[in-house]
C-alpha cells in the first residue's frame, strides 16, 4: 500500500473494516489509539503497548510544544525515536486545548494565544505554527488547528467558530510541506445539522487525506452525539478514513462504528485504570471494592493479557490499597488490551456481518 491509501476490506451496513497506510506502517481499522499526550501513554512502556495490540498512538502538539519543545524533539531524531515507538503516530493539533484551557487562552481569527499551564508564559498557536510543530515532531498523521466549543452555544456562535475553523484548515493545508505526513481536516459546527453538513462539504472541497469529526463528547447527551456523528459520516467521502475525536466508552465505539467511523481515541482506558476501574465483558468492575480483596479470579476470565494471565483480582486490590505504582501499570495493560481486543472483535464482526448483534450486546 502507498502512504495515504485507505483500503476497505469488508462492510456491514455503514460499518466498514480496512487499513490505512502511513510512513511508519499500516494499521487496521476500525482502530483505537491510546493517548500519549506528552510522548508517553501513562503507566506503560512502548513494548507493553505493542504487546496489548496497539497499532497507532496519539500525541499532543500543544503539550509537546511546551515541553520539551518540538525543535528539541526534531534535533533528537523525531518523536518516534525520542519515545522508542516505531509505529504510526497521530498528533492532535492543539485544538482541544482551545476548549479545555478556556480560562488561559484568547482566540482570534489569526491565532490562539495561551497562558502556559506550566509557567504562565504567553504561547501563540496559529494554523501555520501548528503544522510546523507537527512536522518537527515527525508524526504520521497531522490534524488541522480547529476551535472546539462547549455544549450549549447558540447557532450564531457556532457559525462563527465553524467559519474560523474552516479558514484555519485551509491555512494548515497551505502551510504543509511534508507530503509523507498525512493531514486530516476536522468537521465542526457544534450541534447544528446544517453547519455540520456545510463543514463536511467545504472540507471535502479543500481536500484532505482523512476527515475527523470534532466538537463532540463535550457534555452533550449520547443520543445527540450519535445523531451528529451519523450526519457527518453520511456526508463524508466513502473512500477516506473517518475519525471521531475523543470517543469513548466501548458502547460508544461500537455505536459509532455502526455509523461508519474508522478511528477513535480516548483517555478512558488509562484514566480508568488509575482509579481502579477495570473492563470486563461489556462493563467494568471497581477493584477498590471490598468484594475483591479475596477474589482469586483474574480481572476477566476471557482475557489473555499479561495482567490476567498472571495476577488475581485480590492482588490488584492489594496493590491499589497499598498505593503501589505497579497497580497503575497492570490495570492500564489490562484496559488497553481490552480496547484493542474490542477493536479486533469489531473487525471480525464486520467481516461476518454481525455488527448489529454486537451493537445490541453493548447497548444492553
Amino acid at each position: 500500500m502507498q502512504i495515504g491509501e485507505f483500503e476497505i476490506k469488508a462492510r456491514d451496513g455503514a460499518a466498514r473494516s480496512g487499513a490505512l497506510a502511513t510512513a511508519h506502517g499500516v494499521f487496521e481499522t476500525p482502530a483505537f489509539m491510546p493517548v500519549g499526550t506528552q510522548g508517553t501513554v501513562k503507566g506503560v512502556t512502548p513494548e507493553q503497548l505493542r504487546e496489548v495490540g496497539a497499532q497507532i498512538i496519539l500525541a499532543n502538539t500543544y503539550h509537546l510544544h511546551l515541553r520539551p519543545g518540538a525543535e528539541l524533539v526534531r534535533e533528537l531524531g523525531g518523536l518516534h525515536k525520542f519515545m522508542a515507538w516505531d509505529g504510526p503516530i497521530l498528533s492532535d493539533s492543539g485544538g482541544y486545548q482551545v476548549f479545555s484551557l478556556a480560562a488561559l487562552r484568547k482566540v482570534s481569527d489569526e491565532e490562539v494565544v495561551f497562558q502556559s499551564h506550566i509557567d504562565g508564559a504567553s504561547v501563540s498557536l496559529s494554523p501555520e505554527r501548528a503544522i510546523a510543530i507537527q512536522e518537527d515532531l515527525g508524526v504520521d498523521i497531522m490534524m488541522v488547528l480547529d476551535e472546539c466549543l462547549k455544549f450549549g452555544v447558540d447557532e450564531a456562535r457556532a457559525a462563527q467558530s465553524w467559519q474560523r475553523s474552516l479558514n484555519w484548515a485551509k491555512r494548515c493545508k497551505a502551510a504543509r510541506s511534508k507530503a509523507q505526513a498525512l493531514l486530516f481536516g476536522i468537521v465542526q459546527g457544534a450541534f447544528f445539522e446544517g453547519l455540520r453538513l456545510r463543514s463536511c462539504d467545504e472540507l471535502i472541497e479543500v481536500g484532505f487525506d482523512g476527515y475527523a469529526i470534532g466538537g463532540l463528547s463535550v457534555g452533550e447527551p449520547a443520543e445527540l452525539r450519535e445523531r451528529m456523528t451519523a450526519v457527518c459520516t453520511g456526508r463524508l467521502p466513502a473512500d477516506k478514513v473517518r475519525y471521531l475525536m475523543g470517543v469513548g466508552t466501548p458502547a460508544d465505539i461500537v455505536q459509532a462504528v455502526c455509523a461508519g467511523v474508522d478511528m477513535f481515541d480516548c483517555v478512558i482506558p488509562t484514566r480508568s485504570a488509575r482509579f481502579g476501574r477495570l473492563y470486563s465483558g461489556t462493563a467494568h468492575i471497581n477493584i477498590r471494592n471490598q468484594e475483591f480483596r479475596r477474589d482469586e479470579q483474574p480481572v476477566d476470565a476471557e482475557c489473555d493479557c499479561y495482567t490476567c494471565r498472571n495476577f488475581s483480582r485480590a492482588y490488584l486490590a492489594h496493590l491499589v490499597h497499598a498505593k503501589e505504582v505497579l497497580a497503575v501499570t497492570l490495570a492500564s495493560i489490562h484496559n488497553l488490551h481490552y480496547y484493542q481486543r474490542l477493536m479486533a472483535e469489531i473487525r471480525c464482526a464486520i467481516a461476518a456481518g454481525r455488527m448489529e448483534e454486537m451493537r445490541e450486546k453493548f447497548a444492553a
